[in-house]
């Protein structure tokens, strides 16, 4: 058994305007000392299926289904005392924003002291010292020093490092990392995402990458899970994923990602459209608004996440044979654009 396991995991959100499906079915898992990368754009589910796991979703207008199994625990079945316990402890967040997530009145130590004595009877002296040890492990100077100093005083980068040493600070099993490079520099995500690996080879950790950055997901994850519209629409190993996506929507992305080899004039390649409603969703597939590869009964039959023949661990949710998928895939790669490849397989028209 995986140390976590989410099976069919809904969460729908009752507002004035009507029922937002921000997750609708998800499923995934992943095991200790492993990574797996979550992607989509942003309003795709992503963090709303990860602060789930947390209880941090739970509220008046929240209706939550599906089974969250951590260590054989129903999470998603224990009321709020036995979660919190766990929460901070055995399972960890770094949220997107570490300026907002620290308290601007009180000394970055006393806020890693209060993490540790909320799960640990010790001494506040004894969580002083876990606070001093934690920020020196995640690279910041002359940490005996700067235990006392204020959120304001730390740079960008250097309060993203507060906030990892907050989350490590019990060493949990779990760590759930929610765009942790936001708003850094290309050098501090790379010295970031290098600790949060050396963190997680020493401590055995297994790590969920929240991101919209398919980069990193390439730097760090063993497994990517592609999420849209609140499902995953494609899910596989990370070598897998870059070298034989089977969904237009990864296929977009992946396009979208600028490359050494493209001449600097060149203009990047978005995805057309806009993500859709999670109040009133497409018929039929939801990314068929924006695929350019429709046909007619994309927009009637609501696919599923299928295996991939022939690829080990590799999903998909599209309606589009997967012959046909690999195909339009190698011609894209091939440097055609969308019109040409559909074509060259023979689809045709994309309203034929």
């Amino acid at each position: 058994m995986s140390l976590l396991e989410v099976s069919d995991l809904a969460v729908h959100f009752e507002t004035e305007d009507g029922v937002v499906r921000a997750v609708d079915g998800v499923s995934f898992a992943v095991d200790r000392g492993r990574t797996l990368g979550i992607v989509g754009e942003s309003g795709s589910g992503k963090s709303v299926a990860n602060l789930t796991l947390l209880g941090l979703t739970r509220a008046d207008n929240a209706r939550i289904s599906g089974e969250v199994t951590f260590e054989g625990r129903d999470l998603n079945a224990l009321d709020s005392d036995a979660l919190r316990a766990v929460r901070g402890d055995d399972i960890a967040m770094i949220f997107q924003d570490p300026l907002s997530s620290l308290h601007p009145f009180y000394k970055v130590g006393d806020q890693l002291v209060e993490a540790v004595r909320v799960h640990r009877d010790v001494s506040t002296a004894d969580a002083r010292a876990r606070a001093t040890e934690l920020l020196g492990l995640v690279g910041i100077p002359k940490p005996e020093g700067r235990v006392d100093d204020y959120p304001h005083e730390f740079s960008g980068g250097m309060r993203q490092r507060a906030m990892i040493a907050m989350a490590l600070v019990n060493e949990p099993k779990l760590l759930i990392a929610d765009e942790p490079t936001t708003a850094l520099d290309v050098t501090t995500q790379a010295q970031i995402l290098t600790l949060i690996e050396r963190l997680q080879s020493e401590l055995h950790m297994a790590v969920i990458l929240i991101t919209h950055d398919l980069g990193v997901v390439a730097q760090t994850a063993d497994e990517v899970a592609v999420m849209y519209a609140g499902r995953i629409v494609e899910r596989g190993p990370v070598k897998t994923i870059f070298d034989r996506p089977q969904h237009p929507y990864t296929w977009g992305l992946l396009r979208s990602i600028p490359r050494m080899n493209t001449p600097r004039e060149d203009d990047l390649t978005p995805i057309s459209g806009q993500p859709p409603s999670l109040i009133n969703p497409p018929s039929g597939c939801s990314f068929h608004p924006r695929c350019p590869y429709v046909r007619p009964h994309h927009r009637e039959v609501d696919p599923r996440l299928e295996a991939v023949p022939d690829d080990d661990g590799h999903g998909a949710a599209c309606l589009l044979d997967p012959e046909t998928r690999r195909r339009l895939w190698h011609e894209l790669e091939r440097g055609h654009d969308p019109e040409q490849a559909r074509a060259t397989v023979g689809l045709g028209s994309s309203s034929g």
